[in-house]
């Protein structure tokens, strides 16, 4: 095994590369992470109802995203590791039938017990479907055009966030919780349908290529976008979970809706250009979005009840984390080659984490030093993330696909 194979995913594309975006194919990739998504984040917006329905409190049904979370990160590694040999798209399409049970049981049971056990099957899907997502859209098309794609099959996540959560919760209050997640589940069978016709049967990496979680975790530049992830995530969930109290201080608590689409706004923009630009400016966005968050951050803490402030450090918030994950996942393919699959589940669990971890963090601040400690704590580890950023910048896996092509520079 060459080094040049393991730091270079391209190696395991199984067609030649079309001189266009495979944009059906790529688009059911983003469908998929539009369904991982509403399925583990649907009951935040459903909580009442659930609530009154199975007979128990909004903090138990909260757990259903909870037992989620826990799903994929107890499983995202093992299994990724383990199917290697698996066809992609048959692994794919088994991952999308876990959806269609999980969200069938409970869109159809009575039994809390027998929901929460769905939940946790759909978080084993969703931890199996992050692990390979991103390197089904990296090998589907040339190595220049491998950003964009990852951009394309993330696109889902805040497309469900944005789109899909106040559509799933209009429809679970208008008709049903019922029916909105027996509607995610005939979304889900769908898409297994799209996936047969058009999303091409990429193979299994090959035996010789196959790499151990050790293997993949000891490559140069995989911890490195690891621990980036997970504080710049860890800062994220630090002030999304406490968004409420954070902007409180400046007497923003009944605008927490708007300020939640403005965020969304901006995070989208954010997407679309880092789809745009991240083959050629993977390095300078990965800095420039860290750089953003931490100007938020600095915004918020210095002046936390200034109104005016406060609205566009939001903005500039969405603005950098929009295409955040997009530029992880896509530093973390360039560092990990063959074994990307492996690293994605990686990254799923520490994002996953992360979350856990931010929202602990964040409640501790909360109840010793107040809403106001939030953006400080920010601001301390953005500037250990840039650190971190700043003394690897010149290394392989922070540059563009197009930046490392033939004559052209980074």
């Amino acid at each position: 095994m060459t080094s040049d194979t393991l730091t270079h995913p391209d190696k395991l594309r199984d067609q030649p590369a079309a001189p266009k975006l495979p944009l059906t194919s790529l688009l059911a990739l983003t469908m998929v992470s539009f369904v991982v998504i509403l399925t583990e984040v649907l009951p935040a917006g459903l909580l009442p109802q659930l609530a009154a329905s199975l007979d128990s409190s909004q903090s138990v049904m909260g757990q259903l995203i909870s037992i989620y979370a826990l799903g994929s990160v107890l499983a995202a590694i093992p299994l990724a590791a383990a199917t290697q040999g698996v066809g992609r798209r048959t692994l794919l399409l088994t991952s999308l039938a876990g959806f269609v049970i999980a969200n069938t049981i409970t869109a159809l049971s009575t039994s809390l017990a027998l929901i929460f056990v769905a939940r946790f099957l759909g978080g084993v899907a969703a931890g199996l479907a992050w692990a390979m997502l991103v390197g089904y859209a990296a090998r589907m098309v040339a190595p220049q055009h491998k950003g964009r794609a990852i951009a394309i099959a993330m696109a889902g996540t805040p497309l469900a966030l944005t789109v899909g959560i106040p559509l799933g919760t209009y429809v679970g209050n208008l008709v049903g919780w019922r029916i909105a997640f027996g509607a995610l589940s005939a979304l889900a069978a769908l898409l297994m349908l799209w996936i047969v016709l058009r999303l091409p049967a990429l193979r299994a990496i090959p035996g010789q290529q196959r790499q151990s979680v050790a293997q993949v975790f000891a490559l140069p530049g995989v911890r490195t976008v690891l621990a980036v992830l997970l504080l710049y995530v860890v800062t994220h969930n630090l002030l999304y979970t406490y968004i409420a109290p954070l902007v409180t201080l400046a007497g923003l608590a009944p605008r927490v809706d708007f300020l939640l689409a403005l965020f969304g706004g901006a995070a989208l923009l954010s997407l679309l250009l880092v789809g745009t630009l991240v083959d050629r400016w993977l390095r300078q966005l990965v800095m420039a979005s860290t750089g953003l968050f931490l100007v938020a951050c600095v915004m918020l803490a210095l002046w936390p009840g200034v109104q005016a402030v406060v609205y566009v450090a939001i903005a500039i918030w969405g603005l950098a984390f929009g295409g955040a994950a997009t530029l992880f996942v896509t530093s973390l393919s360039n560092a990990s080659g063959p074994g990307q699959d492996v690293a994605q589940s990686m990254m799923t669990t520490v994002w996953n984490l992360a979350i856990f971890a931010g929202s602990v963090v964040g409640g501790m601040l909360l109840g010793h030093f107040g809403a106001g400690s939030f953006a400080w704590a920010a601001t301390a580890t953005l500037c250990l993330t840039l650190l971190i950023i700043w003394r690897s910048r010149a290394q392989f896996y922070w540059r563009g696909a197009a930046s490392r092509a033939p004559g052209q520079s980074g």
